[in-house]
This record gives C-alpha cells, structure tokens and sequence, in this order.
C-alpha cells in the first residue's frame, strides 16, 4: 500500500547549483534506514563559478553517506586522506562513524558532462551500536555492481539485496538501492523483503494505482510486494529501502540517536577539534546558526 507521497522542495546551493529536497520531510523523517535524499541538478555551469559551487570541508558523524552520479564527475577528499574521482555509476561510500571531514570539488569541464552535473547523494543513519565505529571509505566502480534486466527494466544493484541479487557494497543494516531506467510501458513490482521501500522519479513519468507521478516525487510503501509501477514514458527511477533503526536526531550534517551527541558534534567542529583532509584543509564550511 501507498504510504504517502513526498514533493522535493528547491533549493540553490549558490550559482544555479540546483538541488531537489526530499528527505528528511517533516511528516516521514526516514524510509527504512536512509535519512536523507538530495537530488541535485542536471545542472551545466561556466567556467568562472566552479570554486563557487564547491562543496568546501564540513563535518559528518553517525552515519554513512552514498553519492551516486549520473552525469558529471566530482573530485573527492577526506581526513582519512583519500582523494577519488567518481564518475556516473561509480559508487562512493564515506562512513563517518564517530567523525569524518570531506569536500567536493568541481573542474570543468568534465564535472558537467553530458548535460550536467547530476548526482543522488543519500545518507544512510547507523545502528546504535555502530554509530561511533571508525570511520571509512570504499569507492566501488561500476563494473563491480549487479545489473539486472527484465520486463523492459534496467536496473544497476547500488547497495544491498534486491530481486535476488546482492550488491559487494558493505552495509550495517539491511537495505537496498538500486538505479533504474525504464522504458515507455514497462511494468514491474517493487523488489519487497523490506519493512519499508520508496521510488524516486528522478525523469519521465510514472503510474502507480491509476495515479500518474511527475519527477521530484518519491512515493513511500510498506513491504508491499503488489506494489507495481508503470513507466509512462522513459524514466528514470531510485528505489531504495529497508529496516529503520529507529528515531535519529539529525541537525546539520550530524545524524544520531542522541541528541547530546549532536551537541558535542556541534561544539568541536566549531573548536576545530575535527581533522580536515589533508590536502584541502585551507577553508571549511563553519557551523550553521
């Protein structure tokens, strides 16, 4: 059953960098465990405002962040002293755990290729117990991840298990994620074996139960198995889900289950207590009012 239906709201990062606003919502906080759903773009800069839409150091704890692409090319760096190019179907996974720093970087003009920069960036919140691990990151490439097709869907495996396939993608709760391209008229059922799973229409239309979906619009079920989508016209679609953890705090880039864990978050990056990539530690994104 359809649980509920979310409409991004939009928002400009600064000089046309684009962003649709999907989670958290303020009647539905999560969809199993992910926190947090940023659509950005497709958006094409000019040369002069590259540093301008850079995404300067800033801070994370307490969960794990998941940028997908599908068009452009993003440079990014972290205290652990990783630096790693991703590309559209690459998959970069930054644990943040007990504290991390990173950045985005944008170069022409690959980071606006083919129509634009345009990237998923989805926060997946931790288990209490694993809230404080140590942080990490891996970078999957594209090749590395399950591709399924069938009933005129195409579909890439980001994370977890889905359709009786499994991602080599580490998680710390079960999920799935997967990127889809549908064409006009194809018809299937989202994957189930989850409490909760939500579809993104990130291009094209869709029809759900008689009802037709427009992009920027994410559509919450239950572990409904007869839940079937129908491509009205080529499209692009998110699916993803899972177990939820239960409440998270989130304030900022801070995620977690405590809220005096926020506040200790809070003041060290404001007392500069959290180490900044090595290579780009000469600015930084203060702490928000």
């Amino acid at each position: 059953m359809l649980d509920m239906v979310i409409n991004a709201r939009a928002a400009d990062l600064g000089h046309g960098l684009m962003v649709r606003r999907v989670l958290p919502f303020a009647k539905r906080r999560n969809v199993g465990p992910f926190v947090f759903l940023d659509h950005a773009g497709p958006v094409p800069l000019p040369p002069q405002y590259d540093r301008a839409a850079d995404v300067r150091p800033h801070p994370h704890i307490g969960l794990s962040t998941v940028s997908y692409l599908l068009s452009g090319q993003i440079m990014h760096r972290d205290s652990l002293g990783t630096l790693q190019l991703i590309r559209p179907g690459e998959v970069n996974w930054m644990t943040a755990g007990r504290g991390i720093t990173h950045s985005e970087r944008f170069t022409h003009p690959d980071s606006y290729a083919d129509g634009g920069l345009e990237l998923m960036q989805l926060w997946v919140a931790l288990p209490e117990a694993d809230e404080e691990c140590d942080p990490a990151f891996t970078h999957y490439p594209a090749s590395a991840l399950p591709v399924i097709e069938s009933e005129g869907v195409w579909m890439r495996l980001v994370a977890g298990s889905a359709y009786g396939e499994s991602s080599p993608v580490h998680t710390h709760s079960p999920l799935f994620y997967l990127h889809t391209e549908w064409q006009a008229g194809a018809r299937k059922a989202l994957p189930g074996g989850h409490r909760e799973q939500a579809v993104y229409v990130a291009k094209g239309e869709i029809q759900h139960a008689g009802e037709v979906y427009q992009p920027g619009q994410l559509l919450v079920f239950g572990d409904d198995v007869d839940a079937v989508i129908t491509a009205r016209t080529p499209a692009t679609l998110m699916l993803f889900g899972g177990e939820p953890l239960g409440e998270r705090h989130i304030f900022w880039n801070f995620v977690s289950s405590r809220k005096e864990r926020i506040e200790q978050a809070k003041a060290d990056w404001a007392a500069g207590r959290f180490a900044l990539p090595p290579d780009d530690k000469d600015e930084w994104i203060p702490l928000p009012a």
